[in-house]
């Protein structure tokens, strides 16, 4: 068996991101764990599960979002309130007790239900459209928070004092508490009349009793219910841990004596700055990275404890060319995001001199940023830059707000917005977005792997500031040592379809190495060359 071990944590709490469908979001549920159980999942190569130990009421929406509904898991806060059910319910509001001649009154978010003319409680709810939160009301005052499994009942309740928290409760499906977390200091109380904890591996099933009535934190809970879980498990299993500094120290404790991998992803885990504990990196039987770049940096930082490190993708490229050459205009990706201000100045005059020549063409400003006035920001910022170089600052304004000039003279008649700003938080949406696109223009330091990987599967070239994995100079695009190199790259690919149509091909061909096939087989290297002791490598 092969665990993964997720980093989806809320700010650093044993909560998960969950949130109501009316906020913004505002980080991208997408992560290594996310596509290696897709990986596993579809492809059905060796058998998985998640273990999870975050405080998750609303796991099954979750992994539907993520298209592996039916992945199977563990849960280490199901095991805490052992939680026998398994499959999300539909859950309404109007079923639930409420005190007679209760009124509710709808509003565009939320609902609201009255008690004699004053507010009683206001249901929350997710994006799927099912209750994740109920508040209720005393004089005007909160002082109980119900939060809800998506599997039919209440998971934990938050009581209130003067409107702020005093602790909360982790319950059973009968609504019996199980935990109580204090919020003051983090300290955790066990029901003294609900003792144990279920645990389940196999078909095998144990009631455990806490060692405690009391612990100092929720980690030091977590700590003892993994640790006799992992008491049940194989020796040959394979623990595949993200690396994360929030359970960092759990996993280098209770993972000692198993077979583990580190998934590093990103700035997740910032070796760069604190480098790698020496210990969790001698303790890996592998450490698996998103980037050959990574892998290096990574061994670097470790102090020689790393003994084998491997780079495997997150994304795999599926071709599906995009759409820009039956577009009339010629669009460029411009990520954004940590592009030093000096570049983002001489990268904005550079494209704006070139709008002067190619006037079918159009700069989409690329940010994952999800500030409801970022767009606002970024173009206010790009007519900073081209009324320095002296050009048409109108050419970073919504046509709707290009207006009249004093001389009564429509001016979007005869100025088109030439820079548009692409907000684009979720996966869903960056996909969408990269396929009108002709060239992508990611002149950072450090780029972002996802985009190149969307823009191999689309075929589009790239011109990029720093060399990486997916990008071959001369190939499917050009790595320029300086930005002034940028008009030449420029004009050699879009006016020049020939040069176009070539970056195209090698796009195709670089493609696959990075399918999901390959990535498969990297995957059974790993486990292979960790599995000839432990006899994983030979099952089904």
């Amino acid at each position: 068996m092969l665990h993964f071990i997720p980093a989806w944590y809320q700010q650093n709490t044993w909560h998960e991101n969950e949130q109501k469908w009316y906020v913004r979001r505002m980080h991208t549920e997408f992560d290594d764990t996310v596509k290696q159980i897709q990986l596993f999942h579809r492809n059905k190569v060796y058998p998985y599960q998640l273990l999870l130990l975050s405080f998750s009421p609303n796991l099954r929406h979750f992994l539907h979002r993520q298209g592996v509904y039916h992945a199977p898991y563990w849960s280490c806060f199901d095991a805490i309130q052992e939680v026998r059910r398994t499959k999300a319910v539909l859950l309404s509001f109007h079923n639930m007790k409420w005190p007679a001649h209760t009124e509710f009154v709808y509003t565009p978010f939320v609902v609201t239900a009255l008690l004699k003319g004053e507010k009683y409680a206001q249901i929350e709810f997710g994006e799927d459209g099912n209750p994740i939160q109920i508040d209720i009301y005393k004089n005007g005052i909160l002082y109980r928070r119900n939060i809800y499994d998506d599997r039919g009942f209440v998971s934990a309740t938050i009581i209130y004092r003067d409107g702020q928290p005093l602790y909360q409760d982790y319950l059973m499906e009968n609504g019996v508490w199980k935990l109580r977390c204090f919020q003051d200091d983090g300290h955790v109380e066990v029901n003294p009349s609900c003792t144990g904890y279920r645990l389940v591996y196999g078909g095998r099933e144990q009631i455990r009793t806490y060692s405690g009535l009391r612990y100092d934190s929720m980690e030091q809970v977590i700590r003892e219910i993994l640790s006799s879980y992992l008491e049940l498990t194989d020796d040959a299993d394979l623990f595949c841990a993200a690396m994360d500094e929030h359970h960092a120290d759990l996993i280098k404790d209770v993972l000692r004596d198993k077979n583990v991998i580190l998934s590093f992803f990103g700035n997740r885990y910032d070796y760069e700055r604190y480098g790698v504990d020496k210990d969790i990196a001698a303790m890996a039987d592998y450490i698996i990275t998103d980037s050959y770049e990574a892998s290096c940096r990574i061994r670097e930082n470790s102090g020689g404890a790393v003994r084998r490190i491997t780079d495997i993708s997150p994304y795999d490229t599926r071709m599906d060319f995009g759409i820009s050459q039956q577009l009339k205009v010629q669009k460029i990706l411009v990520p954004v995001d940590g592009l030093e201000e000096e570049d983002f100045d001489k990268i904005i005059a550079i494209l704006g001199r070139y709008l002067m020549k190619n006037e079918n063409t159009r700069i989409h400003l690329f940010t994952r940023q999800a500030e409801y006035d970022r767009k606002d920001r970024l173009l206010e910022q790009v007519r900073i830059s081209l009324r320095s170089a002296g050009l048409m600052e109108e050419w970073g304004k919504e046509e709707e707000h290009l207006g009249v000039s004093e001389n009564h003279v429509d001016l979007r008649e005869n100025i088109r917005a030439r820079f548009l700003a692409e907000q684009c938080v979720d996966e869903l949406s960056v996909s969408k977005c990269i396929r009108e696109q002709r060239i992508l223009l990611d002149m950072r330091k450090a780029p972002t792997l996802y985009l190149q990987i969307m823009a191999v599967s689309a075929g589009i070239p790239m011109i990029v500031g720093s060399k990486t994995q997916f990008v071959e100079h001369g190939g499917n695009g050009m790595v320029l040592g300086d930005i002034d190199e940028l008009p030449a790259a420029l004009e050699y690919y879009l006016d020049s379809l020939p040069n176009w149509n070539d970056a195209m091909v090698y796009s195709y061909e670089m493609g696959k190495k990075y399918t999901s096939e390959a990535l498969i087989n990297k995957w059974k290297e790993v486990i292979d060359c960790i599995g000839k002791d432990s006899g994983i490598a030979n099952r089904p």
